[in-house]
């Protein structure tokens, strides 16, 4: 009797330890192969979460698909240009450049030689003094709006600026307002209103912001008005002009220049990852501008400089703008026949006036969007929903992007398969 407890007392000792072992392993297996239990969200980030799901707005990384292309700002098509591909292999090649990295930021080790010459490309191209790469349009908004401006300063900008104007509004001292969408009306009442304020009596400038072509409605100010405008009050007008590179003038090289108001404008925002099919941005401006932004943008100081296959990537999609006038003139053509079918097909009174690459149709509620995209997916065209909060609610849209590459057919096929869906 007494061996027999005994022998239950050892093998219950045996079981406490190989339980123990268990779990010992266990946490050494799940730290070998990082196999933790993640930290839960606070709540009040998972209820946010949650109401962008009740809201059908909650945003999603999509598949890549095959689908005909009227979804990304590739719009002449440099993205896919296999010339340019092979020009920046072989300038890499031909300059002996074999550096992966930038190595750091422009102020200590990364300002290699190519910065130079593609800048002076860049100014070149834009007929403006100079030129200063950041590494996306983003940086190079926050950077500018977020430095220049002063304590003193006012900034007047158009209700549908970009995110990144904003945010880098948010992080300047200066004072700031915005106007109704391409109001130039309530624009003038707003600088006639402000003119007196100077408490401290120190110089004061007035900034105003706005886009060449707007992301969102893909519509242009009248740019004509608004430089007289700016001259009349003495304001410096700062033009973001992400999506008319490539697309405006005969060269593609932007709205502003095309109207030849480039020396009318105080600095003008060159966006590379939309007409320019590759990435980056520059700010064009005087040597002075790019001096102070050298020193103050604090999105430029503190960052890794663009890596050597970047930057001759830029030069070399600015030498094949200079070479692809067909191209953007088939643009060109594409937006005309565009705007022609949505009225033959009675559509036009639910697009946003446009005269550019960026088309949209106004169909209130995120759920009817994302319904109609659906289907046009499922037929063959990637065209996307655009969703409140990213538009105000009410002005839900899909948002048509047109290239150089689309063919009349599927134009035609396009807006044809939306009217029997929406009709």
């Amino acid at each position: 009797m007494v061996l027999k407890l005994l022998q239950i007392y050892i093998n219950y000792r045996i079981t406490i330890i190989n339980v123990k072992k268990t779990i010992i392993n266990l946490n050494l297996y799940k730290k070998a192969f990082l196999i933790f239990v993640p930290m839960k969200l606070p709540k009040s980030l998972q209820q946010k979460l949650q109401q962008r799901k009740v809201n059908s707005a909650l945003r999603q990384l999509p598949i890549v698909n095959d689908l005909i292309d009227f979804v990304s700002n590739d719009y002449i098509g440099f993205a896919q240009n296999e010339t340019i591909f092979e020009a920046t292999h072989q300038f890499l090649l031909d300059k002996n450049i074999k550096t992966n990295g930038a190595t750091g930021s422009r102020l200590l080790s990364g300002n290699h030689a190519l910065y130079n010459e593609t800048e002076n490309s860049i100014a070149k191209f834009h007929n403006v003094e100079a030129a200063l790469i950041f590494n996306s349009g983003y940086d190079a908004n926050v950077g500018f709006f977020s430095s220049v401006p002063q304590r003193n300063d006012v900034i007047l900008y158009d209700e549908l600026c970009h995110a990144s104007i904003r945010d880098g509004i948010r992080m300047s001292n200066a004072r700031s307002y915005k106007f109704p969408h391409n109001d130039l009306e309530d624009l003038e009442k707003l600088l006639t209103k402000l003119q007196p304020i100077n408490d401290n009596r120190q110089p004061t400038t007035t900034y105003i912001a706005t886009e060449s072509v707007f992301s969102m409605d893909g519509d242009c100010p009248n740019m004509e008005e608004l430089t007289a405008l700016c001259e009349k009050y003495n304001a410096y007008l700062v033009v973001d002009e992400a999506h008319a590179l490539g697309v405006f003038g005969d060269s593609g090289e932007g709205l502003v220049q095309s109207l030849g108001l480039q020396d009318k404008v105080f600095a003008r925002i060159m966006t590379f990852g939309k007409g320019l099919g590759c990435h980056g941005a520059a700010v064009l401006g005087s040597q002075e501008l790019k001096n102070y932004l050298v020193n103050f943008a604090r999105s430029f100081v503190y960052t890794t400089a663009l890596p050597p296959h970047s930057v001759v990537t830029i030069l070399q999609s600015y030498k094949q703008l200079t070479k692809e006038k067909t191209t953007i003139q088939k643009l060109k053509f594409n937006i005309i026949f565009f705007n022609q079918e949505k009225m033959r097909l009675g559509l036009k009174p639910m697009f946003v006036y446009s005269k550019s690459a960026i088309q949209c149709a106004i169909l209130p509620g995120n759920e009817k969007v994302k319904k109609i995209a659906v289907q046009l997916q499922q037929k063959g065209f990637d065209v996307r929903p655009i969703l409140s909060p990213t538009v105000p609610e009410g002005q839900e849209r899909l948002r048509f992007c047109l290239h150089s590459f689309n063919s009349e057919n599927e134009i035609s096929n396009v807006l044809q398969l939306l009217a029997t869906f929406v009709f």
